[in-house]
């Protein structure tokens, strides 16, 4: 069944009261609401224990879906939990302290994607830093000049918001997609965009910061040629 993914409307949750609804063969723990971030487009899934019903806790090493259109998350006990049951009531919390690194590092590699507007080949989110992969037909870029972009950004504070279209106007406006190797899940019936006040628009399911401002510095850790066309970009946050 498709799991209430609370992230999506508000990404500063740490935690929820939720039932669990499955267990699947692997073991991975399906709840029918949860805070906890589910691996996908470069962003790690998140970390943190249920509460069960006696408060004994289960530490959850990962999330992920376990469908190719994104509808449900198993959560994955770091070791087998035996003592979950379906119908279980359980309290689910998320380690904080990475996840918000990640919403950090995520709405900068949006702010990155402002400052090369090309194609996006690759991601991946980390805590603390994280890259981007572009299609860049020359290569010449400047590491000071591209974080001295991202800075002035950050300095408008500018807040990210999320809101719902459907697949029909994702459709018929194909340039909101940068990313060339992640493609928005398509066939639930609509597709969640993430906008930077005057800055960004594009469809992205990962959590963000709700302003720009909390970023705070981010350097320009490194530029890669990683074929022909593609150049890899790493960031962390200062």
């Amino acid at each position: 069944m498709p799991t209430d993914c609370l992230f999506r409307e508000d990404s500063y949750l740490k935690d929820c009261e939720a039932t669990v609804v499955a267990i699947t063969e692997q073991g991975g723990i399906v709840l029918d609401r949860t805070v906890f971030y589910a691996n996908s487009g470069g962003q790690p899934g998140d970390t943190g224990r249920l509460t069960l019903p006696d408060g004994a806790p289960v530490a959850i090493a990962n999330a992920v879906y376990t469908d190719t259109q994104k509808t449900e998350i198993a959560h994955v006990p770091a070791e087998a939990a035996a003592a979950v049951r379906v119908g279980d009531v359980v309290r689910a919390a998320i380690d904080w302290e990475p996840r918000y690194g990640r919403m950090k590092i995520h709405t900068a590699l949006h702010l990155l994607s402002v400052v090369l507007p090309y194609p996006i080949t690759g991601a991946s989110v980390g805590n603390a830093d994280g890259r981007a992969d572009f299609d860049i037909p020359e290569a010449g870029l400047d590491k000071d000049a591209i974080a001295a972009k991202i800075a002035e950004m950050i300095a408008s504070d500018a807040a990210v918001s999320s809101r719902w279209i459907s697949d029909a106007e994702l459709e018929a406006n194909p340039g909101l997609v940068k990313s060339m190797s992640v493609r928005p899940p398509i066939g639930t019936g609509r597709v969640r965009l993430i906008e930077i006040q005057n800055l960004d628009l594009q469809p992205c399911g990962g959590t963000h910061v709700r302003r720009i401002g909390e970023i705070g510095t981010v350097a320009v850790t490194g530029i890669e040629k990683k074929g022909k066309q593609n150049r890899r970009v790493r960031i962390a946050l200062g």
